[in-house]
């Protein structure tokens, strides 16, 4: 899932005038829960699928004589944060991860790979561009505290050209890349109008945090018990759901043109 534009997965808090978007509980750093994606992906099923593939709903059961909720084929999981873009006075844009993101999706994605293929953890400090002093937001990197990365290309998922646009990467320590991502949020400040676009009564500014535009982020998802020996069909139905358009619109704000990402199958 390749961000096209501030994702905002709904907020969990609000403190003072700042209204946060969904985090981790353990990890504190933002996801997107899998029910928004699993609503998105149901709505754009065809119609004569959707009750095998996701289920019936409450409505059915209450108005269209459904005798009971019935388990769906397929279950989608959150979406976690796998390279995050951070601006860089040096290098323009500097994609940068942690050893605890990546080894939660090589975890799921060593699975996939045959044993002489597998991925393994990279250091702290491993960078494509070598050995350079790399100005971030936030932070400086001397040339000793990097090193030489050559196959990184190997841990940004294929299957997809837009993210030929992540061309310089770093891994970062867990605390280094959370506090990065925390002050390398999107953020919109927003005030309350009232009619002739003049300041409302109740007149006040407040701002809005969203991940931001050319974050890679994915999610799991796979068959459940009900399948019965028609696993691969349903696997079949659900990729072509992911090819039956190129953009897809998640989160909240839809109307301002937020949510847009490009999914694929990896």
């Amino acid at each position: 899932m390749y961000l096209l534009s501030p994702l905002h997965t709904g907020g969990t808090s609000q403190e003072g005038n700042i209204v946060g978007i969904a985090r981790e509980s353990h990890s504190d750093l933002p996801y997107m829960s899998a029910s928004g994606i699993r609503g998105k992906l149901r709505a754009s099923t065809p119609e004569n699928q959707r009750k095998s593939l996701w289920g019936n709903t409450l409505e059915d059961v209450q108005q269209r004589g459904d005798e009971n909720l019935t388990q769906g084929s397929l279950w989608i999981g959150d979406s976690a944060i796998l390279w995050f873009p951070v601006p860089s006075l040096s290098h323009g844009i500097v994609w940068v991860t942690s050893q605890f993101l990546l080894r939660r999706w090589l975890r799921l994605y060593n699975q996939f790979l045959s044993e002489n293929q597998q991925l393994s953890l990279p250091a702290i400090g491993s960078c494509s561009l070598g050995r350079v002093k790399l100005y971030l937001k936030d932070a400086i990197f001397q040339p000793q505290q990097l090193n030489t990365w050559t196959e990184w290309r190997r841990y940004i998922p294929a299957n997809n050209q837009i993210t030929q646009t992540i061309d310089k990467v770093l891994v970062l320590s867990d605390a280094d890349c959370q506090t990065l991502i925390q002050t390398s949020l999107w953020r919109q400040v927003r005030v309350n109008l009232g009619e002739g676009k003049v300041l409302a009564d109740n007149a006040g500014f407040r701002y809005e945090e969203a991940i931001p535009p050319e974050t890679l982020m994915y999610f799991l998802w796979g068959t459940t018990s009900t399948t019965n020996g028609t696993s691969e069909t349903v696997c079949n139905d659900l990729k072509n759901i992911f090819s039956s358009q190129r953009n897809w619109q998640f989160g909240g704000q839809e109307s301002l043109g937020r949510g847009l990402v490009e999914l694929w199958n990896n």
